[in-house]
């Protein structure tokens, strides 16, 4: 079996009083997206900022590739990405000239000009840190991670400040940047960004990991299905309602709807099991926006 790429157990971080991160421990696996999601002050830039080596946690253990962040960070430096929620770089840098210099960090770094490119910034090349937008000095800072061709990269909130089209961009690359089996730690405020990027979410809350599954599997668990369908004649009287898991159904005599937990096969073998067949059937499956909304208690805010 292949070694995980990050291995963290038991980490904790407190400032002062405040506890930001209580015992998170997760796994992920060479060339993985994993989503972390959460509420404001949940704990997740924390959580990566102690696996990127910013932070030096209070308990547990971090591995990257093996290493350990606070001894070994050189050896790591050169093999891991880090995008942050803020970054500054000296004002009148210019962002071909920002590239160019972290470039030279790295042994075996990536083409500047390329990323300026599949980023968005190529009518920015030769225009001052200053000048640019918030939107725009986000997408350097994606760059700017991603120059040095690392084996791992932590984003954190990707594509905040971005418009619609410049975010689905942006999601392009990095689709692009994972087919060449780089393993990315992605914090996201979008639940569309963490549905179409990421393998496995964790939804942390107050420090802790709340949940964990994939995108469909979190929005299954934690929502109900919802099954429309109508019959030629009417269903026996309460066929439906016995139905493990079923929660309400409604009708009016052949058109029906059901909610509940993974009722859909169920609903279907109960019908066709009372000589009828279900027509017009249409399953509609809970999102993982719903999902964080259902564990955490209250929706995710977009910066």
């Amino acid at each position: 079996m292949t070694a995980p790429v990050i291995e963290v157990a038991g980490l904790r971080k407190t400032y002062g009083p405040k506890v930001a991160v209580d015992d998170v421990s997760l796994v992920v696996g060479r060339g993985e997206i994993v989503g972390i999601l959460g509420p404001n002050g949940a704990g997740k830039t924390t959580t990566v900022e102690c696996i990127g080596g910013l932070r030096v946690p209070d308990a547990g253990t971090v591995r990257v590739l093996g290493l350990d962040p606070r001894h070994d960070r050189a050896a790591l430096r050169e093999r891991l990405g880090l995008q942050l929620q803020e970054s500054e770089m000296p004002a009148k840098i210019t962002v071909r000239e920002a590239l160019d210099l972290y470039a030279t960090f790295y042994a075996n770094p990536a083409d500047p000009g390329e990323l300026i490119r599949d980023l968005g910034l190529a009518d920015r090349a030769t225009t001052q840190f200053r000048r640019l937008s918030g939107g725009q000095k986000q997408r350097l800072s994606v760059a700017l991670a991603l120059v040095g061709n690392p084996e791992v990269a932590i984003l954190d909130e990707l594509t905040t400040g971005l418009d619609p089209q410049a975010r689905r961009e942006t999601w392009g690359v990095i689709e692009r940047i994972r087919e060449r089996g780089v393993t990315i730690l992605l914090v996201t405020h979008f639940m569309e960004e963490a549905e179409r990027l990421a393998d496995r979410v964790l939804l942390i809350d107050a420090g802790k990991v709340v949940a964990e599954g994939t995108p469909a599997q979190l929005a299954a668990r934690a929502t109900a299905q919802t099954v429309r369908f109508s019959t030629a004649e009417p269903l026996p009287a309460g066929l439906l309602e016995q139905i493990p898991g079923v929660a309400a159904v409604t009708g009016d005599g052949t058109d029906y709807e059901v909610r509940g937990a993974e009722v859909a096969v169920d609903v279907v073998l109960a019908v066709t099991g009372a000589g009828l067949r279900p027509q017009h059937l249409r399953v509609e499956q809970g999102s993982l926006e719903e999902a964080f909304v259902s564990i955490v208690g209250n929706g995710p805010k977009e910066a």
